[in-house]
């Protein structure tokens, strides 16, 4: 930077009046307010007069100020935070405000920060966490829909159709799927959006060059643009249908082997590695637990794992998740105890190494359990069980926490996304915030 950058600039906000300098404000980046008051080559552009004026609350600018000169984020007691992040959003600096109030996410570090009501009692179907730090709530035939701020946009109405899964494409939008509902001849996928609520697109699919109606279950996007459901119709279309995001058309459709079951997928994932797609379909919505990656480009299923015949022991419940763990070569499963297995993809059809935790939880099942659910962010295990989240780290896989909350029943879903864990609990239809507080400045 040059020295005339380095010169004080005053500005009058809101008629309170502020001197800093150039090089401050510069740290608030290109893409703010202030990044605009710069040319090219980072020099203030001036219009010969000794103030800029901004017509904004000068209190809250006090505190962004104080943010970009210190890095640190100190909020009077008697200031709204929703009224200082409009105003970070206004001047462009939201993400600095995000990165002073949350430090990196770490499972060992989670703390909870807030608790969010539910609009009706009764389960929820899934909770997913919104790429920017928002998240939305299935229940019913409703998706409730919250920005990082956790303000609700206007919600989703699927019109008493039941809600299955629900996704992110993006923070503008929100892919929904839905069962189909007798005699109507709708349901299957649709696009909304997240601020409106409103649809923007539905997801057809086609067989034999006809139009059918169908029940769509569990998502999943790949990097490619491609969406994936689980799909069930009246006729043979079962199995997984795939649909280009961009222009909302089908481009494929796998379907399901004699035997095989993959229309009633609980849990679709995209393996960026591989470039396949685990499908997994377990106990109860189906007798038997089927486990697959399935390569659309050769249009095969590489890998397969099944229960099917294999005797059931008191310490060996069925399967009621599962996770693909690409740089392990392993797929993780849990069952109702928590226990934590592991199936080497290496070997087809090989068996379930269990890790078994179960003398754990010994005593403390309730009469109704929420099945217990997977996920696998930044090289740490989460598994939710009754009304707690449990974090296992390590090539071992060593239980290092537990998040618990017992206000709202079981967790029935959990999310890891924008740097937050959000708990769905089944009772209340409450939701909780978990976040990792910033490392103590030195």
């Amino acid at each position: 930077m040059t020295g005339y950058q380095k010169n004080r600039v005053r500005l009058n906000v809101g008629g309170r009046i502020f001197e800093t300098t150039a090089t401050t404000l510069a740290n608030a980046g290109r893409n703010s307010l202030f990044g605009a008051m710069f040319d090219d080559s980072w020099n203030l552009q001036s219009d010969n007069t000794n103030e800029y004026f901004i017509d904004r609350n000068p209190d809250c600018f006090a505190v962004l100020l104080d943010l970009l000169r210190s890095n640190e984020l100190c909020v009077p007691a008697n200031m709204s935070e929703k009224l200082l992040y409009r105003e970070a959003l206004y001047y462009g600096v939201l993400d600095h405000v995000r990165s002073a109030k949350w430090g990196p996410f770490d499972g060992n570090r989670l703390w909870l920060s807030r608790t969010v009501a539910g609009q009706a009692p009764g389960d929820g179907t899934a909770i997913r966490a919104g790429p920017d730090g928002g998240c939305c709530v299935a229940h019913g035939c409703m998706v409730h829909v919250y920005d990082w701020m956790l303000d609700e946009h206007p919600p989703i109405n699927l019109d008493y159709q039941t809600v299955n899964d629900v996704g992110w494409l993006d923070s503008e939008n929100i892919v929904v799927s839905v069962c189909e509902r007798m005699g109507r001849g709708d349901g299957g996928i649709g696009l909304f959006s997240s601020s409106s609520g409103e649809l923007r697109d539905k997801f057809q699919v086609s067989h034999e060059n006809q139009v059918k109606s169908f029940t769509a279950g569990a998502l999943s996007f790949s990097s490619d643009y491609k969406i994936y459901s689980s799909c069930k119709g009246r006729s043979n279309e079962y199995g997984i249908g795939v649909w280009d995001q961009i222009t909302g058309k089908q481009t494929d459709f796998f379907y399901e082997p004699l035997g095989w079951s993959l229309g009633d997928a609980d849990k679709l994932q995209w393996l960026n590695g591989s470039n396949c797609l685990l499908v997994a379909t377990l106990f109860p919505r189906n007798d038997n637990c089927y486990i697959s990656l399935l390569d659309f480009r050769e249009k095969k299923m590489v890998w397969s794992w099944s229960d099917m015949g294999a005797p059931i022991t008191s310490d060996e419940k069925r399967v009621r998740d599962a996770i693909a763990m690409e740089e392990s070569n392993a797929i993780c499963v849990v069952n109702e105890y928590e226990d934590l297995g592991f199936i080497d993809i290496r070997n087809s059809g090989g068996s379930v190494r269990w890790s078994s935790r179960s003398k754990l939880m010994k005593g403390k099942m309730p009469d109704e359990p929420c099945y217990p659910k997977l996920a696998l962010h930044e090289g740490q295990l989460f598994s939710s069980m009754n009304d707690s989240i449990s974090v296992f780290c390590g090539p071992d896989w060593v239980l290092t926490s537990r998040l618990r909350r017992s206000y709202g029943g079981s967790i029935c879903d959990f999310s890891i996304g924008g740097d937050r864990l959000f708990a769905l609990h089944s009772e209340e239809n409450v939701f909780d915030i978990w976040e990792t507080p910033p490392s103590p400045i030195i």
